[in-house]
């Protein structure tokens, strides 16, 4: 079993940042990959960014030059920073870590909120 908990979101103006964390407990040995997806109100939950035990990311085009994804292995923490904040970024935010013939785990989430 894997838990996992975020924490950092907030309601922020345009233009400002944040720091999302995300922190795991439980068998984190055995997880392959890390992400954050978003979900905005009625929109379908979408993959923001994604980081492998290696050090490999993935961005979604949208948060390209903007967000930065890392791992603090000594911290067992997933992080997502979060620059030029955009209304458009207005979301709940979740992590999830995936574990090779387990399959995933779910954050319960924490809401960004993206002022005018």
């Amino acid at each position: 079993q894997v838990q996992l908990v975020e924490s950092g979101g907030g309601l922020v103006q345009a233009g400002g940042s944040l720091r999302l964390s995300c922190a795991a407990s439980g068998s984190i040995f055995s997880i392959n990959v890390m992400g954050w997806y978003r979900q905005a109100p009625g929109k379908q939950r979408e993959l923001v960014a994604s980081i492998t035990n290696g050090g490999s990311t993935n961005y979604a085009d949208s948060v390209k030059d903007r967000f930065s994804i890392s791992r603090d292995n000594a911290k067992n923490t997933m992080y997502l920073q979060m620059n030029s904040l955009k209304p458009e970024d207005t979301a709940v935010y979740s992590c999830k870590a995936y574990v090779l013939g387990r399959g995933n785990y779910w954050g319960q989430g924490t809401q960004v909120t993206v002022s005018e």
